[in-house]
C-alpha cells in the first residue's frame, strides 16, 4: 500500500496538483491517465522519491519495497542483465555482494563468520538461492535471450536495454510497483505476456500508458489526474471513460436546468415588480435568483484535436503492385521475395518480428530507398502521403510551427492557418513556437497536420500512436477509422490495429501470410500458426 498527503508541486509557476491525497491499496491495478503536461510521470517520480513535493508527503506501508521502471539506459552499462534485473532488489543485491565478498576471503575471522551467518539468513528471506533463476526467467519472458545474460550492458541494443529495464522493476515481488510507459519498445507478444503477470500480480501497481487495451487489459482503477487533482474511478479505461462523460454531462444538464430556472424567475421579477400585488412575490424570486449559481466548470487539461483525412480524389481499381522485391540492409536480409497487391477499400496492418523490415517496406514505396531486386508500381490515381516512425528529418530547419505548416498549404489565408492549427492544438502564441523545441506529441500533431493537408487518397503510417495522448489517439483512430479509401500501417497499440485494420500481412523471413481479417481474429487462427511455423523453419518465436 502507498498513500500520500496533500502532495502539492508547480513548475515555473505553473500548478501541476494540489493537495493530493489518495490512497492506492493492495490486490489493485490503478491507470494514472492525463493529458500531457498534466504531471502522470511527475507525480510517480514522487512516489518514488525521486522528486521532492512542494507539501506534503508520501506515506508507504511499513517494510514495503517501492519498484520503479527506470528509464536511464547507461545506468547499469558496466553489469550484465542478469545483475542488473536483481540490482531491482537493492538489499537483496547489497547481501548477494557482501556474501561474495566474504565468501571469497581465503580465511573468515570470528566475526566475519558470525556475519556470514547473519546475511545466509537474511539471503533466505528473501528467496536469494531462487534470484537469479527468477532473473533470468523474467529476461526471457522479456525478450531477452540467455546468449545475453552475461553481456554487458553497454555492449546490448537500447531496445533490449528498456526489456532488461522492465525486468528489473518486475523483480522480486515488490510490494509496490510503479510503471511509466511500460509497453514503449515492446512488441505485442511481450506487451500480452505483461498483461498477464499484471494481471495476477498481487500487490500494488501505479501504471502510466498510452495504450487503451493495455489498460483496460490489467486495470482494476483509473486515477484520472486532471484540474491539479487526482480523482479514483472502479474499473478500466472504458469503464473510466463512459463515468466521466456521465458525470460531464450530468453536470452541464444541472447547469442548463439551473440557467433554465433563473431565466424564467428573470421574466417573473421584469414582469412583476412594479406590481403592487405581485411586489412580494417578485422579491422573493429575486432573493432567489442570487442563490441559484450554477456549478463553476473548471477548465480541464485534456484537448483533443480535430484530426480529419479527406481524399482529394477517390482510388481508382488499381492501387499497387509490389512483384519479387528484396532488400538487404548492413548484411541482413530485410525483405525477401514479397509480393504482394493492394485493393480498394484495404486498410493494411503489417505484422511480424522485424520492425525494420516494416519501416524499409515503407521507404522503399515512398522512393526514400532502392529495393536490391523486384519492382512495385501504383495505379495513376494513387496519391500517397506518409508519417514515418522517425520524423527528424521534417524538423531540420529552424522556424516557427506556422511558418512550418504553410510549406503544406495552397491558401495564403492567415485566419486559416490559425485556425488549422488551432483545431490541432496549437493556439494563441504556441503557433510561433520554434520548430526545434517542440515535444514529441507536439511534432507529432505538425506530422498528422501535414498528412490532413495532402488530399492523398492512400495513407502510409509507421507507428503513428507514438508521443500522442489518449486524447489524440482516440481521435486519430477514429479519423483513420472514417477514412474511405486505402491505408497502409504498422502499429503496436492493440485497439488501433484492430479497430482500423481489415486485412493483416504478417512480413517472414520466407515470405508473407496474408489475412483478409481483423487482428483479434488473425491472432486466434489456428491455420496461422501452421503457416507461420512453415515460414519461420524453426526461427526464433514470433514477436509480433
Amino acid at each position: 500500500m502507498i498513500s500520500t498527503n496533500n502532495i502539492s508541486l508547480a513548475f515555473g509557476g505553473q500548478k501541476l496538483f494540489k493537495d493530493v491525497s489518495i490512497q492506492f491499496t493492495d490486490g489493485n491495478c490503478y491507470g494514472l491517465i492525463g493529458a500531457n503536461g498534466s504531471g502522470k510521470s511527475t507525480f510517480l517520480k514522487i512516489m518514488a522519491g525521486d522528486t521532492e513535493p512542494d507539501s506534503g508527503e508520501v506515506i508507504v506501508g511499513k517494510g514495503q519495497r517501492v519498484a520503479v521502471l527506470r528509464q536511464d539506459q547507461f545506468a547499469f552499462d558496466e553489469y550484465t542483465p542478469l545483475e542488473t534485473v536483481i540490482m531491482g532488489h537493492q538489499r537483496l543485491f547489497a547481501v548477494m555482494q557482501e556474501r561474495d565478498e566474504l565468501y571469497a576471503k581465503p580465511e573468515m575471522t570470528e566475526a566475519e563468520g558470525m556475519r556470514v551467518g547473519e546475511l545466509e539468513g537474511e539471503f533466505a528471506e528473501m528467496d536469494g538461492y531462487d534470484a537469479e533463476a527468477e532473473a533470468a526467467t523474467l529476461l526471457d519472458r522479456v525478450g531477452v535471450g540467455k546468449d545475453l545474460l552475461a553481456v554487458p550492458m553497454k555492449n546490448i541494443e537500447a531496445g533490449k536495454k528498456i526489456r532488461v529495464l522492465l525486468a528489473q522493476a518486475l523483480f522480486g515481488n515488490p510490494e509496490v510497483l510503479l510503471l511509466d510507459e511500460p509497453t514503449n519498445h515492446l512488441d505485442l507478444k511481450t506487451i500480452m505476456w505483461l498483461e498477464g503477470f499484471l494481471y495476477n500480480f498481487k500487490n500494488t501497481v501505479i501504471v502510466v500508458s498510452h495504450d487503451r487495451h493495455f489498460l483496460n487489459k490489467v486495470c482494476t482503477h483509473i486515477a484520472d489526474l486532471d484540474y491539479h487533482k487526482i480523482q479514483l474511478f472502479v474499473g478500466n479505461y472504458d469503464f473510466w471513460y463512459q463515468a466521466s462523460q456521465l458525470v460531464m454531462k450530468q453536470k452541464k444538464d444541472a447547469n442548463k436546468r439551473q440557467l433554465e430556472k433563473i431565466d424564467e424567475l428573470k421574466v417573473f421579477v421584469q414582469r412583476f415588480s412594479a406590481n403592487a400585488s405581485k411586489s412580494k412575490q417578485a422579491s422573493a424570486r429575486k432573493k432567489l435568483i442570487e442563490k441559484l449559481t450554477p456549478e463553476e466548470m473548471p477548465t480541464s487539461s485534456r484537448r483533443t484535436p480535430f484530426i480529419h483525412f479527406k481524399p482529394e480524389r477517390a482510388c481508382g481499381d488499381r492501387i499497387l503492385e509490389i512483384e519479387g522485391l528484396g532488400k538487404d540492409m548492413a548484411g541482413m536480409q530485410l525483405l525477401n521475395n514479397i509480393n504482394l497487391t493492394v485493393n480498394k477499400g484495404d486498410k493494411i496492418a503489417l505484422v511480424g518480428s522485424n520492425n525494420v523490415a516494416k519501416t524499409t517496406l515503407f521507404e522503399i514505396l515512398k522512393g526514400k530507398l532502392e529495393p536490391d531486386s523486384g519492382n512495385y508500381k501504383w495505379g495513376q490515381t494513387i496519391t500517397t502521403t506518409y508519417g514515418p516512425k522517425d520524423n527528424a528529418e521534417y524538423f531540420k530547419i529552424a522556424g516557427s510551427v506556422i511558418d512550418w505548416l504553410r510549406q503544406f498549404i495552397n491558401s495564403d489565408d492567415e485566419n486559416y492557418i490559425r485556425g488549422f492549427l488551432g483545431r490541432m492544438l496549437f493556439s494563441g502564441d504556441e503557433i510561433q513556437k520554434n520548430i526545434n523545441v517542440l515535444s514529441g506529441g507536439e511534432k507529432a500533431r505538425c506530422m498528422l497536420s501535414r498528412m490532413m493537408l495532402s488530399g492523398a487518397n492512400v495513407l502510409i503510417f509507421d507507428e503513428p500512436t507514438n508521443h500522442l495522448d489518449l486524447e489524440s489517439i482516440s481521435a486519430l483512430n477514429e479519423a483513420v477509422m472514417k477514412y474511405p479509401e486505402v491505408v497502409l500501417f504498422t502499429s503496436h497499440d492493440h485497439q488501433f490495429v484492430n479497430t482500423v485494420a481489415n486485412r493483416i500481412i504478417e512480413i517472414t523471413p520466407n515470405g508473407l501470410i496474408d489475412r483478409v481479417t481483423t487482428f483479434d481474429e488473425y491472432m486466434e487462427d489456428p491455420k496461422v500458426v501452421v503457416q507461420r511455423d512453415e515460414l519461420y523453419h524453426h526461427h526464433e518465436e514470433l514477436d509480433l
